[in-house]
């Protein structure tokens, strides 16, 4: 009968031993919080995603989107515990909201590598777009050249430099990623009207269905004497307006301008054609953190 008790007490001591062993009590999953502003509703077709990136490869951390004032759907989203330990970098897209394939879509927003727990997120890491656009400028001029005629020259603005005496890039902007193209714009009245997409500055751009029927300079821009969108009225006065150079998704999510606008200029109001004027570096780009 003793040696019945002292083999049933070292089974209970076994067994308490075991339960305080706490190699099993590893959490099978763990959270991954953003904080991030500067984010714009993308509207209807498309969201944002998230990506941790581990062992070279990208898992997806959910989708999420962005109301008209700035506030995500989602700010913490559960992931597997070893995955999320061991990721190195994270990296937010833009995606297509419905029939979007699994792998991430080369429209990388904001990326940053993980210290410790956190990691710091913007546009400059090399997973993003890679640049902060310090160093971006530009230049533009008022003239109409595709009708042919020195006429309705403020109907017209060109982004290019005149002040060496022939006509030279007007932007120095860095090459872009896979995913992005620039894209021109001249607010009239209130109303942001494009001068097409681009990804090299002295290059033409791929629209022109407000000029004429002449070719214009071999630079972006664009004459706005046909064909006006709703609201306005061509050939116009665009002195007054503003110039802009945004960085659009493409696919692009919107016909508007998208919040990435690293130039704008205030077109002034006296504005006289065929004279150089300076834009001004617009470098409030979305940043933030994420946690896990």
């Amino acid at each position: 009968m003793v040696k019945i008790k002292i083999a049933f007490s070292l089974l209970i001591l076994g067994l308490a031993f075991t339960s305080c062993d706490n190699s099993d009590d590893i959490p099978n999953f763990k959270n991954l919080t953003l904080n991030v502003s500067g984010l714009e509703d993308l509207g209807s077709d498309y969201v944002y995603e998230g990506w941790i990136i581990v062992d070279g490869s990208p898992i997806t951390t959910g989708r999420f989107s962005v109301d008209g004032t700035g506030n995500a759907s989602q700010n913490t989203f559960s992931l597997d515990y070893e995955s999320l330990t061991s990721a190195t970098t994270f990296v937010l897209t833009i995606e297509p909201a419905v029939g979007d394939s699994p792998p991430p879509s080369s429209v990388h927003i904001l990326a940053g590598d993980f210290s410790g727990k956190t990691g710091n997120l913007s546009i400059s890491h090399a997973a993003a777009l890679g640049n902060d656009y310090a160093t971006a400028a530009g230049e533009y001029i008022l003239a109409t050249p595709t009708n042919g005629v020195d006429t309705n020259e403020n109907s017209g603005i060109w982004f290019l430099s005149l002040e060496s005496g022939s006509p030279t890039a007007g932007l120095k902007l860095p090459t872009l990623p896979v995913g992005w193209k620039y894209e021109g714009w001249t607010v009239i009245n209130g109303i942001p009207v494009t001068t097409g997409t681009f990804t090299a500055v002295d290059m033409v751009d791929d629209f022109d269905g407000f000029s004429s029927t002449m070719d214009g300079p071999p630079f972006p821009g664009e004459d706005f004497l046909i064909n006006a969108p709703s609201g306005l009225t061509f050939p116009t006065d665009i002195a007054g307006g503003i110039a802009v150079i945004s960085i659009e998704p493409d696919p692009d999510n919107s016909p508007n301008p998208f919040l990435l606008k690293p130039l704008v200029g205030d077109i002034p109001g006296n504005a006289i054609d065929h004279t150089t004027y300076t834009m001004n570096q617009n470098l409030n780009f979305p940043t933030g953190t994420v946690t896990r």
